[in-house]
């Protein structure tokens, strides 16, 4: 099941002019505040009537200017997931699940409550208030009743921006269980690229009301024109991987397409995919092999392209096997090293520079 969208709207100071498309997995509606992102989400709802253009899900419109189609809301079936849980204070969690299941189509199969509870861990929550909850608990309810309207797609707008730091650790493998698992298409909002990297499949950059690029995440993340759009503190890239071993001192190997990868001990079993993400400002690029250094991430590469910054740095696009890495060095040691496109080099990456929480399943 795919989205696609193809809408113009004004709105102040600029116009919305996106044309993407959305395939399975969550694909991540990118940009700063202010660049059209919940207008679209918004229009796909239901919640706001485009001026033009066409919106289809797996090829039946749900809004059409042009045939004079505009579902109403209800008629979409689109679960969709807002900031803040909106949950009804006066119902306890479960009752709050089951509200959902009132707007789930009769007769249609679609999970029930205990299978909801079970992948988002509210087993024990089930007689509680929302006011007792933590807001990741919160948030994790709204998922659930949203599931259980057996919905044909998820939308989710910026569902972790009201969480600290610790709750969204603490949510965000319960998402990439829903991602991996319920088999919905996910559209998801959101100005956090570390989110972005853990959850998204496909990722759609907004500017302006503008797509400036869309694509595979792994292709739009390492991607050096990308950078501004990022930030500096956020360029990196995304690797898929598969652990290989874990080891008697606390290291865990992972199988890369360029080699391998040593990371603090994680909890996943061998065998099992995940998707690592590496900061550019991490990596190191070095002219030959190294020796005698503690780091033992050692890829051979070739650089494929270079990108200048407005002050003394600049971004090197490395070519590792199937994937590509970015690192962010200054223009004097790229003038040193005599990096150009086709150079062969080697990018070194501390194993402890990879945060846990850069560490995504699936």
């Amino acid at each position: 099941m795919s989205l696609q969208v193809e809408i113009t709207h004004p709105l102040p100071g600029f116009e919305v002019n996106v044309a993407f498309e959305a395939p399975g997995g969550v694909t991540a509606l990118f940009g700063q505040s202010g660049a059209g992102k919940t207008t679209v989400i918004n229009a796909v709802a239901g919640l706001l009537r485009p001026k033009a253009g066409r919106i289809a899900l797996s090829g039946e419109p749900l809004f059409d200017a042009s045939a004079r189609v505009n579902l109403p809301v209800h008629r979409r079936r689109l679960g969709y997931v807002f900031q803040d849980g909106r949950l009804f204070p006066h119902l306890s969690v479960r009752q709050n699940l089951t509200y959902g299941q009132r707007f789930a189509p009769r007769g249609l199969p679609g999970p029930g409550l205990d299978e909801v509870a079970d992948l988002l861990g509210l087993d024990r929550l089930l007689d509680r208030r929302p006011g007792a909850l933590s807001g990741g608990e919160k948030q994790r309810v709204a998922f659930g009743r949203a599931l259980l309207s057996h919905p044909r797609m998820l939308l989710m707008d910026e569902p972790l921006a009201a969480l600290d730091a610790a709750r969204k650790d603490e949510i965000l493998p319960y998402l990439e269980r829903l991602r991996d698992r319920s088999g919905l298409p996910i559209l998801y909002v959101s100005h956090s690229v570390a989110e972005v990297a853990r959850l998204a499949t496909t990722v759609v950059v907004l500017e302006a009301g503008q797509v400036v690029r869309a694509g595979p995440a792994e292709q739009v993340l390492s991607d050096p024109a990308m950078v501004r759009q990022f930030g500096l503190r956020e360029a990196g890239a995304v690797l898929p991987a598969e652990i290989a071993c874990h080891h008697a001192d606390g290291l865990t190997e992972l199988a890369i397409s360029g080699g391998r990868l040593f990371l603090p001990r994680m909890e996943q079993p061998a065998g099992a995919h995940t998707r690592v993400r590496i900061l550019a400002h991490d990596v190191i690029v070095a002219d030959r092999a190294p020796q005698g250094l503690s780091a033992l991430n050692v890829l051979p590469g070739e650089v494929i392209a270079l990108r200048e910054g407005q002050g003394p740095g600049m971004i090197v696009q490395i070519q590792c096997g199937a994937d590509r890495l970015l690192a962010r060095i200054t223009r004097r040691s790229a003038e040193a090293l005599a990096l150009a496109p086709g150079r062969k080099v080697h990018a070194v990456i501390k194993s402890v520079s990879i945060a846990r929480t850069d560490v995504a399943a699936g």
